[in-house]
């Protein structure tokens, strides 16, 4: 099970609303909605204070097996919870990435279809008004008399 998951189902079995769990861990309730919803994760003196404020081990937090006191933590299983959440991290890294490539695409999509509108529309006001210059006035015919030198 995910972390994000983890942190939503502990919450709603202990009855806590998400503005209920950000108060106790003074943080906003846009934190707890962006962990449960995997586009943060939590730093790891915030997992440790997660991880009490539900009454579990932090390797619990993280899906790890039950029955690991929070206190009786070997080195091993700090290892462990460290690189797991460094993995996240880097997931939610690799994500936030992707998101500002695709962002960042779809604007400039976007300013060259606006550029190009303009651009139309510009073509389009100077044609009419050349064309509707040259269209209401009536031909101009310059006539010349030849003059026949007399004899």
């Amino acid at each position: 099970m995910m972390l994000s998951e983890k942190i939503k189902e502990l919450r709603k079995a202990q009855g806590m609303s998400q503005e209920e769990l950000a108060s106790r861990l003074h943080v906003v309730r846009q934190t707890v909605s962006k962990w449960e919803k995997g586009l943060s994760v939590p730093d790891a003196d915030m997992l440790i204070r997660l991880a009490d404020v539900f009454g579990v081990s932090v390797t619990q937090l993280l899906g790890g097996v039950a029955g690991t006191e929070p206190q009786t933590a070997s080195a091993e299983e700090l290892d462990a919870v460290a690189r797991q959440l460094a993995e996240i991290n880097e997931q939610l890294a690799v994500k936030n990435r992707r998101a500002r490539r695709i962002w960042r695409t779809v604007c400039i999509v976007l300013g060259v279809i606006v550029a190009v509108q303009i651009l139309l529309i510009v073509l389009a006001l100077t044609f009419s008004a050349v064309h509707e210059s040259g269209s209401g006035a009536e031909p101009v015919t310059v006539y010349e008399e030849v003059v026949q030198p007399e004899e």
